[in-house]
Formats: structure tokens, sequence, C-alpha cells
């Protein structure tokens, strides 16, 4: 008998599509598994108390939907966590799962208690929410699952997707050699204060991609901006150089609380460098230095200041030798070939 599979995706109210591209990826992959899209509608967060009040009552018009379009002994599929209250999104969940038998595979994006960026008793109780509902659980890597293990998740319940993929339409590139490095991204220097010292590598050029840029950091010479671009014609952008995976308060090391992050998540901007094409640096204390250094798709740093002497000694033979294993890796994230296998490997242990 044919697996009855869906997904709850959340939409915009405006724009009805999966929000950031990351999530959107996931659910375009599961769809192609087999996965029906059931759509939530976010609503707009207008801050007026009877907007507040319309809002939950349509959550819960739309959570009561969900339940009845979903039948018996079904596969659902959540993307954790939920960045919104929503009106009896929690008890129709559980609902779902006591009186129709459903199970749930959970793809964790975040843990806000890693990341402490958002953290607060929201937060907190979603994940605990998450951590009893859920059957399975896609995590990003060995480190986050070591993390899942100490809340009591059984180690079989647990798959690392080991890398975000990045689907693409364009056909895989290869990077010109150049000692460069790439930033791109949020580059407001109040979330990430290291962007604000790369002036003192002076030796070093910098691209920057990206919104919040502080144009101040144009007076220096190493420091050229590019401009914002969304996230499906950025990767065509990045042709040059390496990737730059590092975050926090300063360029000796990740500090801070994204920098700290560092050490559990699979950093999406991984993948945007990836599957453009681009070899990578990376913080030697990141979880995802080991997929770096394994796969031979860049190397690692304790400290920004290392970057001089690495540019230095670089050859195009070495960088010519990153970026065809970057090709390999690339064909992949492009095919959204890390989730569907992930979501096999769910699938297997559900039966």
């Amino acid at each position: 008998m044919k697996e009855k599979k869906f997904q709850i995706v959340e939409v915009t109210e405006t724009q009805m599509h999966a929000g950031s591209k990351a999530n959107s990826d996931v659910a375009k992959i599961a769809e192609k598994l087999g996965y029906k899209n059931v759509e939530l509608i976010k609503y707009s967060e207008k801050s007026t108390v009877l907007d507040k009040l319309l809002r939950q009552v349509r959550y819960f018009k739309e959570w009561n939907k969900i339940y009845n379009q979903i039948p018996l002994n079904s596969i659902v599929l959540l993307q954790n966590p939920f960045h919104n209250k929503q009106l009896t999104r929690n008890k129709i969940l559980k609902k779902l799962k006591e009186e129709k038998k459903v199970k749930f595979i959970s793809v964790v994006h975040d843990v806000e208690e890693l990341r402490q960026w958002l953290y607060n008793n929201y937060y907190k109780k979603e994940f605990d929410i998450m951590l009893k509902l859920s059957d399975v659980f896609i995590v990003h890597n060995e480190v986050m699952k070591k993390f899942f293990i100490s809340k009591g998740i059984d180690k079989h319940r647990l798959i690392c997707l080991e890398v975000f993929d990045y689907l693409q339409n364009e056909s895989v590139k290869v990077s010109e050699f150049e000692k460069s490095i790439t930033i791109a991204g949020n580059l407001d220097s109040q979330k990430s204060a290291y962007i604000s010292k790369l002036g003192e590598i002076g030796r070093v050029k910098f691209n920057l991609y990206g919104i919040n840029f502080d144009r101040a950091l144009s007076n220096f010479s190493n420091i050229n901006y590019h401009g914002a671009f969304p996230a499906d014609v950025i990767p065509q952008k990045l042709s040059k150089g390496f990737g730059l995976i590092w975050d926090g308060d300063s360029i000796d090391s990740c500090t801070g609380n994204t920098g700290n992050y560092l050490k559990y998540n699979n950093p999406h901007k991984l993948s945007l460098y990836l599957s453009s094409g681009m070899p990578v640096v990376i913080w030697s204390e990141a979880a995802e230095a080991n997929f770096v250094l394994e796969n031979n798709v860049g190397f690692t740093v304790d400290s920004l200041f290392d970057l001089e002497e690495k540019m230095k000694n670089l050859t195009e033979a070495e960088y010519d030798m990153y970026s065809a294993n970057v090709k390999k890796i690339s064909q992949r994230m492009i095919s959204g070939y890390y989730t569907k296998r992930a979501l096999k490997s769910a699938e297997k242990i559900l039966k």
C-alpha cells in the first residue's frame, strides 16, 4: 500500500511562498519525494489588539482544517521551530498523533537553546514540544546529534543531514583562482561585529555581498562591496576566491552567541558557497569544519589573521584541486541529494 505522506508548509500571507531559502528547498525536495503539501497561511504580525485577536482566530481555523486534511496513519513532515504563536497548533499536532496515529518527521533548522540569539520561554516550550511529538529528527550534524541525545532522544531516531542543500536552476560552475575572501549574507555589524574589523587584515582582499553594509567600510582598500542579491541570484555572482564561514564579535576567534553557534550548526552560507562552485574557509572549531576537511573543499583557520599567510602560500594547483572537489558536492546540493537521503532514512526508521 502506498504511504500517505504530507508536509505542513508555512506560506506567507502576502507572498504565498515557503519563507527562507532553506525551508523552501526542503519543501520542494519533499514534494518531489511524494509529500503532499498542506499549506498553513502565515499571517502578518500586526500588533494592535484587534489584529492579534483576528490572527489567532484565523490560525484556529487553519489548524482545524489541517487536522481534517490528514488521514489516519500518515507520515507528516514538520520544519522546526515554528516561529510564531498559533492558537491550537500544539493541540492539533498532539491530536493527530494520538487520534490519527500520525508519525512525525522533524527537520530541525535551528536550536535556539544553542544559538541563544532569540532564546526565550516561547522557544524553550517549542523545543520541548518538538521532542515529545516527533518520531524521527533530522539534525544538522554529529555534534548537534549529541546534543539531542543529551536531551534523552534515542540515537536511532536521529539522522544527520550533513549539510543543507541549495537548489538551483543553473548548472554547476567552477570558481576562478583568486587570492580573495568572499562574505555573503547579512552584513549587519550588530549581529556579526567581526565584519567591522576586517580593515585590520589589510593584506587580504574581501568581497562583500548582502544587506546592511556599513558604507564606512568602503574606506578600507581591502574591502569591496558588490551589492545585495536574492537567494536565487547570488550564486551566479560568486565566482572567485574562497567563501568565508565565520561569525561573532571577533576576527581572532568565533565568539559571542552567533560565533559559538558554529560549533553546532550547518550554516546555510556554507551551502551557498559550495553550490556556487566556490571553495571555503571555515573556523577550525566549527561543527562543519569536519565536512570541509573530509571532502577537501577548502581549509580551516583558528583566526582570520591566519588568512594572510594562507593566501600568500596558496598555489593555483591547490585552488583547482579544491574547486574540483567542490564541483562534486555542488552537483549533489543543487539536486537536493542530502535532504532526499535524510528523508528516505527517516521513512525507513518509521516502517
